[in-house]
């Protein structure tokens, strides 16, 4: 069983602060603690603009406060996020989230984050994970 709070990870390898600066993630599960996926709380900073695309994740978001404008890229469609929406991006699609006032959040992503990742110039997380566990000895 694991049991952790968002202040013991805070100021952790697990507090992730993008170098863009438009957003910060707290890695709750990640792909070491081998469960099929990863779990974080993400806060976007308000007046900011991310374009991402999960090429390599499926992500579910679950917005918890504030509120931000959802477009997807590849559609044109927009949709206005917040508290008790969710979102899911099951066909890796490319958006851009335009944040109104600072939009905290509880994303899901498959297959798990090892908390190593940040953006690439196209948006994209790298497929990163970690090395086998070595079997334990009986």
């Amino acid at each position: 069983m694991i049991v952790r709070s968002f202040k013991d990870i805070e100021g952790t390898d697990r507090h992730v602060k993008a170098k863009s600066g438009t957003w910060e993630s707290k890695r709750i599960v990640l792909a070491k603690e081998r469960v099929g996926f990863s779990l974080h709380e993400t806060i976007l900073y308000a007046g900011t603009e991310t374009s991402m695309w999960y090429a390599n994740h499926i992500e579910a978001v679950l917005c918890v406060e504030g509120e931000a404008e959802l477009t997807n890229d590849e559609t044109g469609e927009k949709y206005t996020i917040t508290p008790g929406t969710m979102y899911l991006l099951d066909g890796h699609e490319k958006h851009t989230m335009r944040i109104k006032e600072d939009f905290r959040c509880v994303c899901v992503f498959n297959p798990p984050v090892t908390g190593r990742e940040d953006h690439d110039e196209n948006g994209v997380y790298p497929l990163l994970t970690e090395p086998e566990a070595e079997p334990e000895a009986v």
